[in-house]
Parts: C-alpha cells; sequence; structure tokens
C-alpha cells in the first residue's frame, strides 16, 4: 500500500489508539500512547524480555532522554533500534521509517530535484511506499503527517529562496 497516492490505508487507520495519555516519570511531559506491539519492535533485542505485554508512552518532549515509559519502566535511546524523529538530537532524523527517508532527503528531492508535489517526492524517496509504520515508525502511526510536513518546509524554503532571488 502506498500512503502518497492513496486516501488511507490500513496502518493509516489502523494504528492509533484511543486512550488517556500519561506523563513522562522524568520531565513531567505529555506522553504519547504506543501499542506494546510497536515498542516491541523498536527496543534492541537484548531489551525484549524487558517490555512485557502493556502499552507505553512516548516520551515527546525533544530535550528528555527517555523514549518510552511505562510506570517507572524507561527505556532510553540507546535501548532503541532507530532514533525516534521528534527528539532533538535524532540523527538520522527519519520522516519515513519503512523507508528510511530522512527529512534531508525530503529537502533534496525538493530543493536539488525540483519535486513540486507530494507524489513527486514519495516517487524520488520512496517515502510511504511500503506501509508497515505500525512496526517501523516508533509512535506506531502512519508518517504521511510526518512527511508532508517535511515537504511543506521545503516547499517554504524554495518559495523564500525564489523570492530573495526576486
Amino acid at each position: 500500500m502506498d500512503c502518497c497516492t492513496t486516501s488511507s490505508c490500513s496502518c493509516c487507520e489502523s494504528s492509533y489508539i484511543k486512550a488517556s495519555s500519561q506523563t513522562c516519570p522524568i520531565c513531567k511531559h505529555q506522553g504519547m500512547l504506543v501499542k506494546n506491539f510497536t515498542v516491541k519492535h523498536i527496543v534492541l533485542d537484548e531489551y525484549l524480555s524487558q517490555v512485557g505485554s502493556n502499552d507505553y508512552f512516548l516520551c515527546t518532549n525533544p530535550e528528555c532522554d527517555v523514549e518510552y515509559y511505562q510506570g517507572e519502566k524507561l527505556f532510553y535511546k540507546q535501548q532503541l533500534k532507530v532514533p525516534i524523529w521528534l527528539k532533538k538530537d535524532a540523527k538520522p532524523k527519519y520522516v519515513c521509517y519503512c523507508g528510511k527517508v530522512t527529512e534531508d532527503d525530503i529537502m533534496e528531492a525538493v530543493l536539488k530535484k525540483g519535486a513540486k508535489t507530494l507524489g513527486e517526492v514519495c516517487k524520488i524517496t520512496g517515502a510511504m511506499k511500503d506501509c508497515k509504520c505500525e512496526i517501523n515508525n516508533p509512535t506506531g502511526k502512519c508518517c504521511a503527517d510526518i512527511v508532508k510536513e517535511a515537504f511543506e518546509k521545503a516547499i517554504k524554503i524554495r518559495k523564500e529562496t525564489k523570492d530573495c532571488l526576486n
């Protein structure tokens, strides 16, 4: 399934969990609920036995070192297979985890390769192609919004650059 060319796909619809938020035990910032299934795919194999069977929260504070938490059970970035894009020091900063597409890849597609639409960006970069977000994206959610945000940022930069040249 290709999120770039379809209005919805299974990863975009089924990955959201309706539940109340919980604050991070370290920074007290609101967290985002993530399915246990996703966390099991994101933590390094040596920490898999510590995950348990409950769902987790993702700390959405870019400054906090905690990635996932459930009560006092914490996982930090060095315990994960991939960096979480919303953290300030995420390297690389993936916007599409399935295609290993970074924000820089999106910028290059727009600014250097001339992509004008999100569909063109997806074709050039391979973003939003495989739709296995539930296991590849640390949020467990579809990456479409993150990819679109990066695309819009690149379009804005291109417009500002053209305005400066005129």
